[in-house]
């Protein structure tokens, strides 16, 4: 793979072949027209359908689910197209109220869904097992059973109703704010002697410099920004739990988990699993925290240190190399794999050019009708970043195996969504060390490996101590600013078990991070250590299996769409989540390369 120090930009993504025009699109108007006379298509139908499910009744339901579901996939759509334009220019003020049109949509498609759950409650079993036995339904009867399951925990429909409605110019609306309030920040940087504006996204890019410096700086600037929207984001946060709370109150959920747990088709006893053997085994990071101090000769490990690069390797990587490297690697396990993001990477599905006015983050977005994905990052040319297009290009590969399911048996949980992501990733970083003979460049990819491991064990573990200390007081009242400065700091105190100086908190780290804000997905933080590990354990059988794995790859996403994680797990690897002993040896498996860190860094 060739490399240099000064790399082309990275390309700009293709969304004219979607909707040509942007925001002001005459097409994409019209399809949001459709999308309008849809819903009212499809209230008459619910209007119209008969209340007794039997023979002569089963294939109108038929008929109405697929319309359902149809409908949900064009508003998706919406939206997604929406918040592509949005974040590729956050100052299109028409992308951000399209956001906005795409909710209510969503708002008016979650009532009628509301509705169709009380319908379905009313059915006797032996109906409703006749009803989910028909040919037509079969693709989606997981989703159906599931959706029946849950409306056993809700409240009356015209309070639901009422809820939903709420939530548009409530609820949601916290989130749009705080998108739009992060989005704005603009910090004064200097560098290379001279100053210049930055996002929030661009100096996220400075925290993997190799400068201390520089890191520093980025972090100070950081915190500077987001002091300047504190008081603003403590609203916001405290708004969308009080939301929450009043919801699952009046829907008797006992716990604020009930609803994410649900989300992600996880057991509770799975995700205690989980994190009581990461809390056991955290603290085995120490002897790779303290190589990492002495190769970057600090005394004092600090957040901005985090992602600071190990081995001197002054280079970067062009995106079309990238690509290349991946697609090859790739190659060795699995040519379907391969194929698919050749390509998405010749049709500019990814937007990667690094400049101003983009949003932060990085993220993989599916646009269901068209059978086709868009990825979003900043690529800046770092290692780093060739392994976050890896990572998105599997969540792309992972729509791609679906892309043929209806929408309801294609709707994945968020913790198996990260498999596909991280095994691609995990692919990447493996090929790469498999064929490097430079010692340095071997330390950097070790670093990179065990990175990944020390942020799912300490970051994304403070994350879900946070939320859920913020849930226990949060019912007593509104929690200030700085209660939830201490609660964070309280809470990396707790998962970073030592590994993290004293001095080297991050207190706002709540407000500076858009996953805190996420009305979508309450907890957006668990399943990202899940994915992670049980990517690991999916990637372990790839190895020992080789490429006749491929295929039962294949079968495990596919699968994705209309199981619980468990029953994945049981299928496909045999394995039992709810137990220490999967959770053990992936840990094991994660922190295996720490001697051999050690050691290279020790010798050179």
């Amino acid at each position: 793979m060739t490399t240099s120090t000064k790399i082309p930009p990275a390309p700009t993504w293709d969304l004219e072949s979607i909707f040509p025009g942007g925001s002001k699109s005459a097409e994409f108007k019209k399809y949001r027209e459709k999308v309008k006379k849809d819903v009212e298509n499809t209230t008459a139908l619910l209007d119209n359908l008969l209340e007794t499910l039997d023979e002569t009744s089963r294939k109108k339901w038929a008929e109405f689910v697929n319309k359902f579901q149809n409908l949900v996939a064009d508003i998706y759509t919406v939206m997604s197209f929406a918040n592509c334009l949005a974040s590729q220019n956050v100052e299109d003020t028409e992308a951000h109220n399209i956001v906005g049109e795409g909710d209510i949509y969503k708002s008016q498609w979650d009532k009628l869904n509301s509705r169709f759950e009380a319908l379905i409650l009313k059915q006797t079993d032996k109906e409703w097992d006749a009803f989910t036995a028909l040919d037509e339904i079969q693709d989606v009867k997981f989703y159906l059973d599931e959706m029946r399951e849950k409306a056993k925990r809700k409240m009356p429909l015209a309070l639901e109703n009422l809820a939903l409605e709420l939530a548009v110019n409530g609820y949601h609306a916290w989130n749009r704010l705080y998108d739009k309030m992060a989005a704005d920040i603009r910090v004064d940087f200097g560098e290379n002697g001279a100053t210049k504006k930055l996002s929030m996204g661009q100096l996220a890019t400075k925290f993997s410099d190799p400068d201390r410096a520089v890191r520093r700086q980025a972090f100070e600037k950081m915190i500077e920004g987001w002091n300047t929207r504190a008081d603003l984001a403590a609203m916001a946060l405290n708004a969308q739990a009080g939301f929450r709370l009043s919801l699952y109150k009046n829907r008797s959920w006992d716990s604020p988990l009930y609803e994410p747990l649900t989300m992600a088709r996880l057991q509770q006893k799975s995700l205690d699993a989980m994190w009581r053997v990461v809390a056991r085994e955290t603290p085995r990071l120490a002897p790779f925290i303290e190589a990492k101090k002495k190769i970057l000769k600090i005394d004092k490990f600090r957040w901005y240190d985090e992602f600071a690069p190990c081995g001197k390797v002054n280079k970067l990587y062009a995106f079309d190399e990238a690509g290349e490297f991946i697609i090859d690697n790739v190659k060795n396990f699995s040519t379907d794999m391969a194929e698919f993001m050749k390509m998405a990477l010749a049709n500019r599905w990814i937007e990667g050019e690094d400049r101003t006015g983009k949003a932060g983050g990085g993220w993989c977005t599916t646009l269901k009708p068209f059978k086709q994905s868009r990825i979003f990052m900043t690529y800046a040319g770092s290692f780093e970043n060739m392994l976050t297009l890896a990572h998105e290009l599997g969540h792309a590969y992972h729509g791609y195996i679906l892309k043929d399911r209806p929408l309801f048996a294609s709707r994945y949980p968020m913790p198996l969504a990260e498999t596909a992501s991280i095994f691609s990733e995990t692919l990447v970083i493996d090929a790469a060390m498999g064929i490097c003979d430079n010692p340095q460049e071997k330390l950097m990819l070790l670093d990179q490996k065990l990175q990944a491991a020390y942020i799912m064990f300490t970051d994304i573990h403070s994350r879900y101590l946070f939320d859920s200390e913020f849930y226990r007081e949060r019912p007593n009242g509104l929690v200030d600013k700085n209660r939830l400065n201490s609660m964070m700091v309280e809470a990396q105190k707790k998962a970073f078990a030592g590994l993290l100086d004293e001095s080297g908190y991050h207190p706002l780290f709540w407000a500076s991070k858009l996953h805190f804000f996420i009305t979508d997905q309450p907890f957006y933080n668990f399943p990202y250590t899940f994915g992670y590990l049980f990517a690991g354990g999916v990637y372990d059988r790839a190895k020992k299996e080789g490429a006749s794995f491929a295929e039962k790859y294949k079968a495990l996403l596919a699968d994705t769409g209309s199981m619980t994680c468990e029953q994945v797990a049981e299928k496909h690897l045999g394995i039992d989540l709810t137990k220490d002993d999967f959770w053990e040896a992936a840990v094991k498996r994660s922190l295996a390369d720490i001697d051999g860190f050690v050691k290279l860094a020790e010798s050179l």
